[in-house]
């Protein structure tokens, strides 16, 4: 049994967690892979190199990846608070509940570029769904789009 490479769908959590376009999972959202270089971290291309999916679908697309980012680092803290409790123990009679204050604000600064661009991933699937047959034709025109407005922020 041989697998058609042409055929196989690539995975939605796969494909969110590596950046990849929504439409066709296999096109990178981001023009550097590295997110820790803060100048270039949060480039995109206008279209997806792969299947030409356009990644900003309106003027102020992204504005909503504040709910998603908001909901990936509640869901960091609570993970780490579960983490520290059963791996160290939380008390009110010692310091142990300030060191975890301390880590989880570490971890969440150190995470944050990786949220911004899983937000924005996230944010995009929401609204763009895979396609089987994104081969087959071009991606549907985004309806409002303003090229005088665009990146006027």
């Amino acid at each position: 049994m041989c697998a058609d490479k042409d055929n196989y769908k690539p995975g939605l959590l796969k494909s969110i967690l590596t950046n990849k376009c929504p439409r066709c999972r296999r096109g990178d959202m981001f023009q550097y892979r590295n997110p820790y270089d803060l100048k270039k971290m949060m480039k995109m291309p206008v279209n997806c190199p792969v299947c030409g999916q356009p990644l900003e679908i309106e003027v102020g697309f992204y504005y909503g990846t504040g709910f998603v980012s908001y909901a990936l680092a509640v869901m960091v803290c609570v993970a780490s608070f579960i983490a520290w409790k059963v791996l160290i123990g939380m008390s009110l009679h010692d310091n142990r509940l300030f060191w975890w204050l301390g880590t989880n604000a570490f971890l969440l600064l150190a995470l944050q570029p990786v949220l911004m661009r899983m937000s924005r991933t996230i944010w995009l699937s929401f609204f763009v769904w895979y396609d089987p047959n994104w081969k087959e034709g071009p991606p549907i025109a985004p309806e409002r789009t303003n090229e005088e407005m665009k990146n006027n922020w």
